[in-house]
């Protein structure tokens, strides 16, 4: 799949922009905050509807005006799409495919999927495990539409149980809701529970021997998932997993109740990474994190080969100047195959010299 041509109003920096790609590597250069890596943000925001490093959709739209744009022309599946969202200022945004207007977010990532990797992802080893959930997050809910939904969801259901929590001392009779919120969060995180497990098998098998080419065959890479302590097996079917998860709701109810916090769930759940046998959080070293980081993100690249059939559309922002020499040549050698977008600074003249170059300039293509 690719993008082969993108359309920005009103987006960020950009008060208006419109180019075309090649279907292989794309370099786009320029000093900082000139609007690179915001280019690269609404290319994913065409495949999961969100933004690595906004909150909200109106931090999208550009000072002074009160809404944005964003088109995409995409070859996915042998067919063409033209994927729009619109962002508005207090509204809802509206997404549209061929014109037709979406349902869900997660029908976007049906026609464009997309693996973005920034500096701040080199450290997704060594942060805590809400950053390895998100990474797990992003990559199923592009790969899964009906775990988008029960994320969305799970997430909605965590706020309601926390406001309960928070405030059943004062309202005694929000507890009358607890035990009915309890069991759906118990059913939806069955579902979490499970495509997490699969899709971290999977991984499992695909990375460690990306870390083993990586490092020339000195580290080796393990993956493990850790959930909900009575969760024995997480690939157990949904009826065993929601049993598990309701004992364990049982048995935090009064601490959660004295704690007024949600203390039982997938809400906590972690991707434990380990080389060599120990901790990579605790022991490997900032190379070998940086490794393993890679090794993770270019196994869900492979990942999401195999379930589409297609490479997904790969996102480098400024991330291998952050790399040694070595670590570089390494990625650009794995990356062959597919449409693929590098921003770098000016100077960096060695980087994919055979792609198609742009410039980017005070939020201009040039």
């Amino acid at each position: 799949m690719t993008v082969q041509g993108l359309e920005l109003d009103f987006f960020r920096n950009y008060v208006h922009a419109e180019a075309r790609f090649s279907p292989g590597v794309n370099v786009i250069c320029g000093e900082n905050a000139q609007g690179k890596t915001n280019l690269l943000e609404a290319m994913a925001y065409l495949s999961a509807a969100k933004s690595h490093r906004a909150r909200y959709d109106r931090e999208l739209i550009q000072f002074g005006v009160d809404h944005a744009f964003v088109k995409g022309e995409v070859h996915a599946r042998e067919r063409e799409f033209t994927l729009e969202a619109r962002i508005h200022r207090g509204e809802r945004r509206q997404l549209f495919s061929n014109g037709v207007r979406l349902k869900t977010a997660a029908e976007l990532s049906q026609v464009l999927n997309t693996i973005l990797f920034c500096p701040e992802d080199l450290s997704l080893i060594r942060e805590g495990a809400a950053a390895r959930r998100r990474f797990l997050d992003d990559g199923i809910c592009q790969l899964r539409p009906k775990y988008a939904a029960a994320l969305a969801e799970y997430r909605r259901l965590y706020e309601q149980k926390t406001r309960i929590l928070r405030d059943w001392e004062e309202k005694p009779s929000l507890l009358d809701t607890l035990d009915d919120f309890n069991l759906r969060m118990a059913q939806v995180g069955a579902v979490l529970i499970h495509y997490r497990a699969h899709f971290i098998r999977r991984l499992a098998d695909l990375a460690p021997p990306i870390q083993l080419e990586f490092s020339g065959g000195r580290e080796k890479l393990g993956l493990r998932y850790e959930t909900v302590s009575t969760v024995t097996d997480p690939e157990a079917g949904m009826k065993t997993l929601l049993d598990q998860l309701l004992e364990h709701q049982q048995s935090h109810r009064r601490a959660e109740l004295d704690s007024r916090q949600c203390l039982t769930g997938p809400h906590k759940d972690d991707l434990a990474v380990e080389v060599d046998g120990q901790s990579a959080r605790q022991y490997a070293s900032q190379g070998q994190t940086r490794t393993a980081a890679l090794s993770l993100k270019l196994a869900c690249r492979e990942l999401f080969r195999e379930d589409t059939g297609e490479w997904p559309v790969l996102l480098l922002d400024d991330v291998l100047s952050e790399l040694d020499h070595r670590r570089q040549a390494f990625v650009l050698e794995r990356i062959n195959g597919g449409q693929v977008f590098i921003t770098c600074c000016e100077d960096d003249k060695q980087i994919a010299r055979d792609g198609m170059r742009f410039r980017v300039k005070n939020g201009q293509l040039l």
